[in-house]
């Protein structure tokens, strides 16, 4: 059950409001396998082999949507980086736009030299 802890703690690092809509209902599907795990403990009416494939189906479920929530999270973390470097890029070519125009901003021909 400890893996469900650290699960909902790396929820709150989720940016996306999308992403954390999905993540939480992830997560609230995970809380109700759990439950049905700790019923299934208490169920009189199963045989000790049944409750054991029940509980495997179950863990399984359970690995499976944690799987999706990394997915998730490292799509999250894939798009911000996409967003950085196109960012960084535009930051790049902004400043290298500002070419030598011969005015404000001489070119290697086009300069005036004031001494007073």
């Amino acid at each position: 059950m400890s893996t469900i802890s650290s699960v909902s703690s790396s929820v709150s690092s989720s940016s996306s409001s999308g992403n954390t809509s999905q993540i939480a209902s992830l997560n609230k599907q995970i809380q109700s396998l759990t439950k049905e795990l700790k019923d299934l403990s208490s169920d009189d009416t199963l045989t000790d082999e049944q409750k054991s494939a029940q509980e495997q189906m179950i863990q399984s479920q359970i690995q499976m949507i944690e799987a999706q929530i990394t997915q998730i999270e490292q799509q999250a973390t894939q798009k911000a980086q996409q967003q950085q470097e196109q960012q960084q890029k535009q930051d790049t070519s902004s400043s290298t736009s500002t070419k030598a125009d011969g005015i404000n901003r001489p070119t290697d021909t086009n300069q005036i030299n004031v001494y007073v």
